[in-house]
């Protein structure tokens, strides 16, 4: 499965197996970076059969958010900013066809931002992981 141009995000680019979180957050093969409200944890691991190039998923914390329809309402805007940026991997990836890039996005802030703040924070967050994949800086899990 590769990115296309059709902005859409099913199921099959989305952090699901237990497998994947695990070795996602354990082991020491990942790296992260900040980009104030987020924190973003990603490795770059073999992929396996039918798997997309790349995979997300976004965590928010019940400790940032009591109210469950403000944790969805985050998660809402991270998921839409990576559907509409993903594009900024795609150059990138098609360079490391064996491998699959794992990205798990962390709310790290108290507070509600808008649409296109959140927007605006995921894509520097992606075009500095492109930028670091481009280099040969990449985490192997």
């Amino acid at each position: 499965m590769a990115i296309t141009d059709a902005p859409t995000l099913g199921k099959g680019e989305r952090i699901s197996s237990k497998k994947k979180i695990d070795r996602l957050f354990g082991g020491g093969h990942s790296k992260s970076m900040s980009a104030f409200p987020l924190r973003a944890v990603y490795a770059v691991m073999a992929r396996e059969k039918g798997d997309a190039e790349a995979a997300m998923m976004v965590s928010v914390s019940k400790r940032m958010f009591k109210r469950a329809v403000k944790r969805n309402r985050v998660k809402r805007q991270v998921r839409e900013a990576y559907r509409l940026n993903k594009k900024v991997l795609a150059g990138v990836l098609e360079n490391i066809a064996d491998k699959q890039l794992l990205v798990a996005f962390i709310w790290i802030d108290d507070k509600l931002h808008t649409s296109a703040h959140v927007h605006r924070k995921v894509r520097n967050i992606l075009e500095r992981i492109a930028e670091r994949i481009s280099n040969g800086k990449m985490p192997k899990a």
